[in-house]
């Protein structure tokens, strides 16, 4: 694998970390799954995302959201 390339933290919208989950493994997927059983977490679909944001800044949006891609 190579280095996540440097970005400057505006690039970051406020937000405080950018995770990738691209590269896990089967027992990582299930452990992730057993994790967030009972938690709150919204999908968004990729096109929305700037709606989701604005919904967690304003405090609308609780737990976490994840961007999906059909």
């Amino acid at each position: 694998m190579t280095d996540i390339p440097a970005f400057p933290y505006a690039s970051l919208w406020g937000e405080r970390v950018i995770r990738s989950v691209a590269n896990l493994t089967r027992s990582d997927g299930v452990e992730f799954l057993k994790f967030a059983q009972g938690k709150q977490i919204d999908t968004v679909p990729l096109e929305q995302a700037n709606t989701a944001l604005a919904r967690l800044r304003s405090g609308a949006l609780q737990g976490a959201a994840v961007l999906t891609v059909n």
